[in-house]
């Protein structure tokens, strides 16, 4: 597990309109905002965050990139590794935000649809291409989880661990957003089908699930809503863990 030598909890900066917001399950219409993304990736990172997750949220569901003029601006801004996922649907795509200071692009729907995309980008730039598997009652989902894939978690993260992929975030639909806790067997499940590490996000909204998801083998856990609406905060994540 090259990335997470030890367990990092990833504090999520999701942006919609050039805001952060957090959405309900991903639906639109139920989010919080949460003020100006460069704002909230500078309070992560003096609370000891070591690296971000940023998702665009209007790419996830428009398909193209969003935001853009908000992400540059917390790439400009901060010194940690950053991940971002929504609407990468190209390796041109890819590589323009890697050589823009992207440490690494995550890639939910055009890597299910098309595995090889992952072995292209990672080619010219190991080590930076996270897959992002969605699964709602066990089956990965795509197209901002409006559609099957016909595959369970474990069959489609096989592929990718031979194409190069650094970690898999692995999103639990069912779970995401309530802020009622995590199931960790699909996340077991994973880690055990596969080498790569995994990143696990959904429904974290103690510090127990924090450590659950330890426990249950991730790499890593991103956190969004926990952290925005107080229910414990990034410093006690760390110090739960240590």
């Amino acid at each position: 597990m090259s990335h997470f030598p030890e367990f990092e909890v990833i504090p999520a900066v999701d942006l919609q309109d050039g805001e952060v917001v957090q959405l309900v399950q991903g639906e639109r219409g139920t989010e919080k905002t949460y003020g100006d993304p460069v704002e909230a990736a500078e309070r992560w990172i003096d609370a000891g965050a070591d690296s971000l997750h940023l998702v665009d949220l209007d790419g996830a569901f428009e398909g193209e990139r969003q935001n853009a003029e908000a992400i540059d601006a917390v790439l400009e801004t901060v010194d940690v590794p950053t991940q971002l996922g929504g609407g990468i649907r190209t390796a041109e795509d890819a590589v323009g935000l890697l050589e823009r200071g992207l440490d690494r692009v995550i890639l939910g729907t055009a890597a299910v649809e098309n595995p090889e995309i992952v072995a292209e980008i990672s080619d010219t730039h190991p080590d930076s291409v996270v897959v992002s598997l969605d699964a709602k009652d066990g089956e990965v989902v795509v197209e901002g989880w409006t559609e099957g894939a016909g595959m369970t978690p474990v069959e489609a993260a096989e592929r990718y661990d031979d194409l190069g992929a650094a970690a898999i975030l692995f999103t639990n639909v069912d779970v995401e957003g309530r802020l009622e806790g995590v199931a960790t067997d699909p996340v077991r499940d994973l880690v055990e089908a596969t080498d790569v590490p995994v990143i696990a996000s959904g429904g974290v909204a103690t510090l127990e699930d924090v450590r659950a998801l330890e426990a249950a083998g991730a790499g890593a856990v991103v956190v969004g809503s926990a952290l925005y609406e107080g229910a414990f905060t990034l410093e006690e994540a760390q110090a739960a863990l240590e």
